[in-house]
């Protein structure tokens, strides 16, 4: 297309698939019972993907515990007391908490793509979470010999091997989700805590080439959980600065939920550099009102106003079901807003002559 566009990732997942992981989880489901049904979601997941036109797809993280806690869903060295994320709804979700060392990855992204690559002959994006992400599961007060400094080595290390076995298994794009860099603001508004975040992520980042980096990207929202965010109240101005310094080639950026879109475009155009692709957002993913193709053309050439035609994506605000349990968003609501950002993008291509 004239104009990429792109997915997130995450789809709701059938419910028939929520109840087998839940039934996984409490020993009412075998392991040959759940990866039956898992497999059936996937390739009606895939699909589904492929009938809305969209050049670029996803596995719809239908096997994903959730979209953050996938490379340690299962490990023994985790308590259940971990920092908790509070949404503007009142509802949390908690993360775990590393109880002793090493840290290692017990699930691959990689190993999402390689099963969707059965289903699908189209370009696969696939998402990764962030370093900074996990770099909370480590306690304020210490792990006995296992220093804070060892562990970040550590993560490190295992977040550049999930970005580059994707990039080696022929992922179109590897998708970092960076969603508590703008929480990082609300916890310290200092902007303290989001540069220790941006400078653990480019530790990570650093390690890839000018060419690999083309095809890393980095997304940004306020998070989207259960009809809800935790952090949409915080001013994009703190973020933007810091976040164009991450090395990466492409920027994921929710957009159309914003209050003022113009305003948050003068900020990426200010600070976005000319080597990057901004993918703005222009579907909701919380509003379960459908936007037309026309309204999705509008925004897009609202904010070709503000960026160079060679550096303008196109993508969703956020991932449409981030955790597994999540169905405050019908399957069918997000196909067809996914349908709606393909069309919309195209006919902004069209008017603008590409």
């Amino acid at each position: 297309m004239p104009i990429p566009t792109e997915p997130i990732g995450s789809i709701p997942r059938p419910p028939q698939l929520i109840q087998a992981m839940r039934g996984f989880e409490e020993g009412r489901t075998s392991r040959e019972g759940l990866d039956a049904v898992y497999a059936a979601a996937l390739r009606d997941t895939i699909q589904r993907f492929e009938a809305t036109g969209s050049p670029v797809i996803s596995d719809g993280e239908q096997t994903k515990p959730s979209f953050a806690t996938y490379p340690i869903h299962g490990l023994t060295n985790l308590a259940s007391d971990g920092i908790s994320i509070p949404f503007a709804d009142g509802h949390t979700r908690q993360l775990p908490r590393l109880v002793s060392g090493p840290f290692r990855y017990k699930t691959r992204a990689a190993s999402y793509l390689e099963a969707a690559k059965r289903y699908t002959h189209k370009p696969l994006k696939q998402a990764v979470i962030s370093a900074s992400a996990l770099s909370l599961l480590y306690p304020q007060a210490g792990i006995e010999g296992y220093s804070r400094e060892k562990f970040l080595d550590d993560l490190v290390q295992e977040a550049e091997a999930d970005i580059r076995l994707c990039l080696q298994q022929g992922a179109h794009k590897v998708q970092v989700d960076f969603t508590e860099g703008r929480l990082s603001l609300k916890l310290d508004p200092s902007r303290g805590l989001l540069r220790q975040f941006i400078s653990l992520n480019n530790r990570v980042l650093s390690r890839f080439s000018p060419e690999e980096k083309r095809r890393i990207g980095v997304h940004t929202c306020p998070g989207g959980d259960l009809d809800a965010t935790h952090s949409a109240d915080v001013d994009y101005a703190g973020l933007l600065p810091d976040l164009f310094t991450l090395e990466a080639g492409n920027f994921y950026v929710q957009l159309a939920s914003e209050k003022d879109r113009r305003r948050v475009l003068k900020l990426i155009r200010e600070y976005a550099r000319p080597d990057h692709k901004v993918f703005v957002g222009v579907i909701d993913p919380i509003n379960p009102r459908i936007e037309s193709p026309e309204e999705v053309r509008d925004r897009v050439l609202e904010a070709a106003e503000f960026l160079p035609r060679e550096q303008l994506g196109t993508t969703d605000d956020c991932g449409f079901a981030p955790f597994s349990d999540d169905t405050s968003t019908a399957r069918e609501t997000a196909f067809e807003k996914i349908r709606a950002r393909v069309a919309g993008t195209q006919l902004a291509a069209q008017k603008l002559g590409l």
